[in-house]
């Protein structure tokens, strides 16, 4: 069972998102917040799975929630639920260590797609805003290249293998899988590369696995 915390000032926006992921009987709604103060609270009380904070809320809008959740609850995954996909909000959002960005206006199944991916130990951004990320990438990418393929130079043969499969979108289990190791394990790796590469979260480093060409478009 994947256990989601809800935050979001709208009542209404919050009833529709947990009706939505109600209809998945592996996802439970733990608790809903108004702001995200009461979030990072409600957090500390129920220890969810995922997070899925709106971004703008009163008393603490959910950048700072994330940054804060991220601080002391690395183990809950958080995932930015928006109407806005302005460019400056995935950045932020991304580095503050969030592991999914989603849009409200989105298909209603991207938010069960999404919640379980993170569970999983994996990324998600929506699709719309996927193609904005890699054409930004695609851009200056060259530049890039070296400086990303010298951090590589920090990872064991095994690393780079599960660095290639975390850019191309793979969780924990499905990286296990295709490596024959146990999922633990690669747990293990992940949390190694991450310190190495200096990265936050799982997206940042399919970033530098991207730059680096370990991984196409």
């Amino acid at each position: 069972m994947i256990r989601v915390l809800l935050a979001d000032d709208e009542t209404m926006v919050r009833a529709g998102v947990a009706a939505i992921l109600a209809t998945d009987p592996g996802i439970a709604i733990v608790a809903e917040a108004g702001d995200g103060a009461e979030a990072v609270e409600l957090a500390r009380a129920h220890r969810p799975d995922v997070a899925m904070l709106d971004i703008r809320m009163p008393k603490m809008d959910g950048l700072a929630a994330a940054a804060e959740l991220r601080r002391g609850m690395p183990e809950v995954a958080v995932v930015m639920l928006t109407t806005f996909d302005e460019d400056a909000y995935v950045a932020q959002a991304l580095s503050q260590g969030a592991s999914g960005f989603m849009l409200k206006a989105a298909d209603p199944r991207e938010l069960i797609i999404g919640v379980k991916a993170v569970a999983d130990g994996a990324a998600y951004l929506s699709p719309r805003i996927a193609q904005r990320v890699i054409a930004k990438l695609q851009h200056g990418k060259l530049e890039r290249a070296a400086p990303a393929r010298e951090r590589l130079d920090s990872l064991t043969p095994r690393e780079r293998d599960v660095l290639a499969l975390i850019g191309k979108g793979e969780s924990n289990h499905d990286i296990a899988k295709q490596l024959h190791l146990s999922e633990g394990t690669i747990k293990g790796h992940v949390s190694t590369i991450l310190t190495r590469l200096d990265a936050k979260n799982r997206v940042q480093a399919a970033i530098i696995a991207y730059e680096a060409g370990l991984v196409s478009d």
